[in-house]
């Protein structure tokens, strides 16, 4: 498979690859659909990640995480829902307009004239762990959020620190949410920052280890330190 061919298309259960596995990881969706993911290598280390790109994704493929992560969701019953930018905003919107919901919030990293410094928080990322961006939430959406119970979502979680950034920027304006959502759960080391809150994927993917074209599940899901 070439790296542009990845997250075009799902595989029936039976056609997925058993590890040890080379360049992909089969990714499972509740109804049993696998999809795709290129396993890229975390340096220094002998664990891997399997990776997520939605903005790079079909759009069948994104529409069938938006209706799996939508149904999750439905049993918190979100009144509104809230995205994390950049790849969590697309999917955002899809999962609002599944949901029943006539708009969605977004949040963003790019500061507007009238924004408040004071309403906005640090960002980084495992994708851009060197970023200097800050999060900002527009005061003029705040009185969407009075009162509603809202969902935060992001395209992934891994270590949980863009999750964690969205929590403190939402705990600063008093609109915290009732629960958190991704497309892709990866590996367990977001655990710990966001105990506090339920978190729903719409498939998950664990951590591995072992080396090139031989990777397997990691029997201890969080890297050493």
């Amino acid at each position: 498979m070439e790296d542009h061919d990845f997250w075009q298309d799902f595989l029936n259960a039976d056609e997925a690859p058993a590890a040890p596995f080379d360049r992909s990881y089969p990714a499972r969706l509740p109804d049993g659909r696998v999809l795709l993911l290129p396993i890229r290598p975390l340096k220094g280390t002998r664990h891997a990640i399997a990776s997520l790109i939605l903005g790079q994704a079909s759009f069948a493929v994104e529409a069938a995480l938006a209706d799996a992560l939508a149904e999750r969701l439905k049993v918190h019953a979100p009144e509104i829902v809230i995205g994390l930018p950049t790849l969590g905003l697309s999917l955002a919107r899809a999962v609002a307009q599944r949901l029943g919901h006539a708009r969605y919030v977004p949040l963003g990293t790019s500061r507007k004239f009238w924004y408040d410094p004071a309403l906005s928080v640090p960002l980084s990322s495992i994708t851009s762990p060197d970023s200097t961006k800050r999060l900002y939430l527009d005061p003029r959406l705040l009185p969407l959020l009075e009162g509603r119970r809202t969902a935060m979502i992001d395209d992934a979680i891994s270590t949980g620190s863009s999750m964690r950034a969205g929590l403190e920027l939402l705990d600063l304006a008093g609109r915290p949410p009732v629960v958190l959502g991704a497309a892709m759960l990866q590996t367990e080391r977001w655990r710990g920052l966001l105990d506090q809150l339920p978190v729903e994927g719409a498939f998950r993917s664990p951590l591995l280890e072992g080396a090139p074209g031989a990777w397997r599940v990691a029997a201890n899901q969080a890297p050493p330190a």
